[in-house]
């Protein structure tokens, strides 16, 4: 996203929340997922926040954008450590897939994890998690 062409042309300013960018960046992010594309949101300009750059990578990855643009190399860190699935989420993630396996296994379509109903939908993210972590763990 070009977050700051698009702050020109919308005549909104840049601020820490981006309210004024929220629903377009919505739609952008909505458009992408149609066509079965990957997001990545816009730049931070303020090379010296780095609070402000972690709260923009955290609403950007909130909002579903699968990365952040990043303008230097200090914001790789922080970028990988936001938009990277934590340790729970991949503990949760091979949980799911493992579970679902043996459902399939036993001819069930369903499963529950933790007290929670997981279907198809729950596996494929669940992978999509592990697939990321593999990605960004073989370029880090």
């Amino acid at each position: 996203m070009g977050t700051s062409d698009l702050a020109k042309e919308m005549r909104v300013r840049h601020t820490p929340d981006r309210i004024g960018m929220l629903v377009p960046l919505s739609l952008c992010v909505m458009a992408a997922r149609v066509h079965g594309l990957d997001i990545v949101d816009g730049v931070y300009l303020d090379l010296e926040n780095a609070e402000g750059f972690e709260a923009a990578c955290i609403q950007g990855r909130d909002m579903g954008f699968d990365g952040k643009t990043l303008i230097h190399p200090k914001q790789i860190a922080a970028s990988n450590q936001v938009f990277a699935p934590s340790e729970a989420e991949i503990q949760h993630a091979e949980k799911v897939i493992q579970a679902w396996d043996e459902a399939q296994q036993a001819g069930k379509g369903v499963v529950v994890v933790n007290g929670r109903l997981i279907e198809n939908l729950h596996v494929e993210e669940a992978k999509r998690m592990l697939a990321l972590r593999d990605a960004i763990q073989n370029r880090a």
